[in-house]
């Protein structure tokens, strides 16, 4: 599953650089696979799209920080456990309910954005 931000969020900001995939963004930034990653050029995603690594997508929420379920792998292949989660002082960074993924969709979606 993914990490979703809930509308407790205080804006204070200590989840995003804590994020190894670049998949947490300030309320009404927009957002790009490439950010963060190693993905360049015509890239054809998890989802079967085929984008521009770094086109832009609009903002999932306009007041607090969001995360991009696309880029989000709750830590795995990284961390123990989700490090949004460990640092957020009020407690807003929760398992998101409607996008639940195993631990090798979530290895995969980690391989898929950091080539080595």
């Amino acid at each position: 599953m993914a990490i979703m931000i809930t509308d407790e969020c205080i804006n204070c900001g200590a989840c995003e650089p804590e994020c190894p995939n670049n998949a947490i963004y300030e309320g009404g930034a927009e957002w790009t696979y490439a950010d963060g990653t190693s993905l360049k050029g015509l890239i054809t995603t998890l989802n079967g799209d085929t984008i521009q690594a770094d086109a832009s997508f609009e903002p999932k929420d306009m007041d607090v920080y969001y995360i991009v379920t696309d880029k989000c792998t709750e830590c795995v292949g990284f961390h123990d456990e989700p490090q949004c989660a460990a640092v957020c002082p009020v407690d807003c960074c929760v398992d998101d309910p409607d996008y639940r993924e195993s631990k090798d969709k979530l290895l995969a979606k980690k391989d898929f954005m950091h080539l080595e």
